[in-house]
Formats: structure tokens, sequence, C-alpha cells
């Protein structure tokens, strides 16, 4: 190591401290000691790397920016700091400029499997999949066992229609350290006839991904001599009407006797290996007592009777790419041949009151005790028009008319391109141009919704073509 003009030598940034306190969960410290080691070494590259770490951590990306500047200007032949800076730019949705700073890691450290990953999530978040295919697989010459890797792969894979080899690799998500699974002592099923075998399939990610594949319990159910069902509380009442369940167990309570258990998601792989043998949705019965509640708080009047989501769970870790904001929705409340009722829930139902809008919007989430209540207000409707979540999922099984409005990198389910999807006829996609680009996507739907409110019979259509 080179010794200063003072002849002492310099230390490197103290980085085990600054993780330590980012893996204690105190990113404020880990910013204020990373702070102090830059104050004290303004020419080490390490010290501004820490500043970078911790500042991302804290949720800065705009500044990790700048610290891993300043440490690639004293030392442009650290692969870290380009990594880093990479990442740091991934979290600003500047995917080429993530790309390029990815590209200048490889350049130095053309072996590191864990480069070549944060080239391939960079990639796919700028929607090259391709690009992201071959950087994901030379990581995975690079590190074999890497079951994060695989799992991101399966997901481009499916995002392209590569079915067959996206299940494989989807399943690999069973093997990640935060993977909710269920603790069951029985082996997994593998899809295969037994008729004798009871089979216990259980949720294992959102209440979407759960009525997805709901299609595919009555076909596993031809399969075995029985099945039963854990469901999480919110989609009891729903879940009591599908096809092929024996019994249905609320999330929490004793697990009946069972041979063989499987997570909802894995069962795509035993009946669709291609998009071409995609299964129709699952038909779902919806609650009378429900249905009386909905008719008289959705009234029809004789105009259009719009439903409006604009986020989805706000602690699932994508939500803020996906999700909208209620005043994007608010112009279209100015046509008077339409009225808007909104069936967003949780946190961002405040925002209604908040904006002043509850003379234009309809809140119903008061009313919505369950997804069976949400079916029936769905049923109610004439048309949804809402970003990417669960009701999305309900109404597609539903039959009913919804516009899903897509971020630029969408979920693998709605394909690269297109207006339409397969897993739900009556869905049209209206798809970001560029990321972040919510602006075009209302542009487009509000002159579509204003010739639907205009047209009476056409309402009540599944209007799927753009």
């Amino acid at each position: 190591m080179a010794k200063p003009a003072n002849g002492r030598r310099r230390q490197p940034a103290p980085k085990a401290g600054i993780k330590a306190l980012l893996d204690k969960g105190r990113p404020d410290d880990a910013c204020a000691a990373a702070e102090a080691a830059v104050r004290a070494r303004p020419r080490d590259p390490h010290a501004w790397n820490g500043l970078g770490v911790a500042l991302r951590a804290l949720g800065r990306p705009e500044a990790a920016v700048a610290a891993y500047a300043r440490g690639i200007a004293l030392a442009p032949h650290l692969p870290s700091l380009h990594s880093n800076l990479g990442n740091a730019w991934r979290d600003l949705g500047r995917f080429d400029d993530a790309v390029a700073a990815h590209r200048a890691a490889l350049a130095l450290t053309p072996d590191h499997a864990g480069t070549w990953t944060n080239l391939a999530v960079a990639l796919r978040d700028a929607t090259r999949y391709e690009e992201a295919l071959h950087a994901f697989e030379r990581s995975l010459q690079l590190a074999p066992d890497n079951a994060s890797v695989r799992f991101d792969r399966g997901q481009v894979l499916l995002m392209l229609g590569r079915y067959e080899e996206g299940w494989r690799d989807f399943e690999a998500r069973l093997s990640l350290p935060d993977f909710r699974s269920a603790k069951l002592s029985q082996p997994r099923w593998d899809g295969s006839q037994q008729p004798a075998a009871t089979l216990l399939l259980w949720p294992e990610q959102g209440f979407g991904d759960t009525i997805l594949c709901a299609r595919f319990i009555a076909a596993a159910r031809r399969r075995v001599g029985r099945v039963v069902a854990i469901c999480k509380p919110e989609l009891m009442r729903l879940f009591a009407t599908v096809a092929g369940i024996d019994e249905l167990v609320p999330l929490g309570a004793a697990i009946p006797s069972y041979d063989v258990h499987a997570p909802l998601m894995s069962l795509p792989r035993f009946f669709i290996p291609r998009p071409s043998a995609i299964a129709p949705p699952v038909q779902m019965t919806v609650s009378p007592d429900a249905v009386r509640k909905m008719a008289a708080l959705i009234p029809d009047t004789g105009i259009l009777n719009v439903g409006i989501v604009w986020s989805g769970s706000v602690t699932f870790k994508g939500n803020r790419q996906r999700a909208a904001t209620l005043d994007r929705f608010l112009p279209l409340a100015a046509n008077p041949n339409l009225h808007l009722f909104s069936l967003q829930k949780g946190e961002p139902a405040k925002d209604i009151a908040a904006l002043r809008a509850t003379a234009v919007v309809t809140d119903l989430a008061p009313h919505l005790k369950d997804f069976a209540d949400t079916a029936a207000a769905v049923a109610r409707l004439d048309l949804v028009v809402m970003t990417d979540s669960s009701v999305a999922h309900l109404a597609g099984s539903l039959g009913r008319p919804v516009w899903n409005l897509l971020p630029h990198m969408p979920y693998w389910l709605y394909g690269p391109s297109g207006t339409a999807t397969p897993w739900y006829p009556s869905m049209r996609l209206f798809r970001q141009p560029a990321n972040g680009d919510w602006s075009s996507v209302f542009e487009r739907v509000a002159p579509a919704l204003a010739e639907l409110a205009a047209t009476p019979e056409r309402r009540g259509r599944a209007i799927t073509s753009s």
C-alpha cells in the first residue's frame, strides 16, 4: 500500500464496521461512519465506496451515484466501484447507465459471477430479455448452484414464452433463504397419477398468484384421490366455490392428514409446457349476499361504472414500479358519462380523502371485507381500470372487462409485448413505452374510456383489442 506524503500508512475505510451496522438495520449510523471515513481519507476510493453502499442502503441512490463516481475518479481499476455504481443507476431506473457500469466492471473482472448477475438484472429491467438471458447463463456457468440467479433466469424464460425451461428454473425459488415455505413432513408432489393420495396445496405468494393458479386445482384433482387446500382468510369465501377442492383449511389452522403436497405456483409446470396450452381462468361463483350488498352501493344510473385501483400491496418490494398514483386517474372523472368507484385497499385508499376526491370517486374499501365482496363489486361494474395487482386476476377470472396498466417491465405473465394475454381473455393491456412513463399510458386510456362511455351498447363487454 502506498504511503501518503506525511509518511503515515493510509488505512482502508472501515467497510466491516459499515457492513455490521447495515446488517443490524442501522443505515443512518452506517452512513455517519462512512461520512467520517471520507472526511478522514478523502483520497481513499474505498472510503467513497463505503459511503456509496451506506447511502444506497439509506435509500439515497442519487447521492450514492456521486460517491461511487468520486471513488472511480480516484481508482478506475476497482471493479466493485463500477458494479456498485451500476446498482445505484438501476435504483434510479437509469438502466442503460446501469448496463454500461456493469460492463465496465466486467472488463476488469470478466469471470466474476456476481457482476454477470448484476448485468443480467439491469438488462432484464431494460427489457433487453435475450441479452439478459445470455448474462444469466454466463453467471450460472461460473456459479451453477446459485438458486437466486436460476430463479431470475426462469422468470425471463417465462416472459419469452419458453415455458418448459422456465418452469424448471422457476422451482429454484423454493431454495431461496427468504422463501416462505410451509413446514411439511410429507414429500412434494411430482405431478404424477396417484389416485389414492391426498394432495395438500398451499399458497406461497400474493393473492393474485393464488387466484392465477387456482385454474389448475381441478386438473390436479383428476390425478389424485383428494385435494386439501390451505387458504388465506381473505380468499376463503371465494375459494369455497372453486372446483376440485375437497377441503378448504384456513391458513394457520391445523393441517389435516395428507400424502403429498405442492405450492400452488408449482402447478403450472405440470399442465402448461407451452403458452398454447394455457388453461382458462378458474370459474368462481359470486356470493349472493355480496351481490345484494354491492347492488345497493353501485347503482345502475345509465352511465359507465368504472372501478379503479392504483396500487398493489405496499409491502411487495416491486410495488413502486407497478403502482401509479390516484391523481393519474382523477382526470378520467371529468367525463360526465362515467363514474369512478375505488376498489383500492390498504394505505393508498386514504389518497381519496387526502386529494379531496370523494365527490368524484366512490370509495368501496370500507365495504370490501374480503375477495368475495370485491368479486361482487367487480361483477357489478362495467369495467375495471387499474395497475397490476390481485384485483386484475380476480376480474380476469370472473371474465369481466379489465384494463391492466403495466410498467415497462411487467410481470412475466404478460409477455414482452401486445395488448392481450391468453391467461385472461377479458383483459386489455396498456404498457408503458418507457420506464416510469405513466403519462403515455393515461394518454391512451382516456380517449379509449371516453369512447366506451359514449357508446352504451359496448358497456359490459370484454374490450381487449387496441
